[in-house]
C-alpha cells in the first residue's frame, strides 16, 4: 500500500486480532499503515462513509454487479467523488458471497485460465498500482550512468582489435578484410560504452594475447 500512496487500511474482524505482533516485520517499514489502521465488526461499517465499494474477486454466481478491471477501477476511483474502497478478502479463502453483494462493483484480474491462482499481497499491489497512476507519485531515484566515451577512444580499440586479430591470422581471406573490419566497426560503435569499459575491452584483448601461465 505504501509503496503506491496509500495509507488507510481497515480491517474487519481479523483473524489473529489486532494489533498483531507479526504484522510488524512483515510490513517492512510500512509502519504508518499499522499504526493508522482500523477495525471493524462488519464489512458494512468499515465502508459506510464509502460512495463506492469495489470487491476484489472473480465473479460469483448469483451476483450479478458490472465487473471492472484494475485499471478501469482506478479511473473510475478518481472520476467520482466521494470515498471509496477496495475490498479483498482473506488469502486462503477470498471474499464470502455477502460480502461481495454489499459491494456496488467487481474487480477482477485478467489472468491465466489456466492458472488463476493470486495471493492477497498480489491483488493489493496490483489496484494499488493502478490507483497510483492518477497520482503525482516520485520515480523511483535513477542511478546516473556513466558518460559514453569520446570516439577516439574507440577509435584505439577498434585498431587493439585489428593488431592482434592480424597477429592471429583472423582477416582471411583478405579480399574479405574490408568487410570484416566495417562490420567490426559497426558492432563496437554502437555499444555506447563508458571510457571504463572501453579501458575493460582493452585489457581482455591484452590478456587473451598471453601465453598462459604454468599453474
Amino acid at each position: 500500500m505504501l509503496n503506491f500512496g496509500l495509507t488507510e487500511l481497515r480491517l474487519v474482524t481479523p483473524r489473529d486480532g489486532w494489533p498483531n505482533p507479526d504484522a510488524g516485520p512483515a510490513a517492512s517499514g510500512a509502519d504508518i499503515v499499522l499504526a493508522e489502521a482500523q477495525v471493524f465488526a462488519s464489512l458494512a461499517e468499515a465502508t459506510a462513509d464509502c460512495t463506492h465499494i469495489y470487491a476484489t474477486t472473480v465473479r460469483k454466481r448469483g451476483v450479478i454487479k458490472p465487473v471492472l478491471t484494475p485499471e478501469a477501477a482506478a479511473r473510475q476511483v478518481h472520476a467520482t467523488a466521494g470515498r471509496s474502497a477496495f475490498v479483498f478478502g482473506a488469502e486462503r479463502s477470498g471474499l464470502e458471497t455477502d460480502d461481495v453483494a454489499l459491494a456496488h462493483s467487481i474487480v477482477t484480474v485478467p489472468i491465466n485460465p489456466e492458472f488463476g491462482s493470486l495471493n492477497l499481497a498480489q491483488a493489493v499491489i496490483l489496484l494499488a498500482y493502478e490507483w497510483s497512476k492518477g497520482q503525482d507519485l516520485a520515480q523511483p531515484p535513477v542511478a546516473e550512468l556513466a558518460p559514453t566515451a569520446e570516439h577516439a577512444e574507440y577509435e584505439e580499440l577498434i585498431q587493439h582489435f585489428v593488431r592482434d586479430l592480424d597477429a592471429a591470422g583472423y582477416f582471411f581471406p583478405e579480399n574479405r578484410r574490408a568487410a570484416t573490419l566495417r562490420t567490426l566497426r559497426t558492432t563496437l560503435t554502437k555499444t555506447g560504452w563508458s571510457y571504463n569499459d572501453i579501458r575493460m575491452m582493452h585489457g581482455i584483448i591484452t590478456a587473451l594475447g598471453r601465453t598462459p601461465k604454468n599453474r
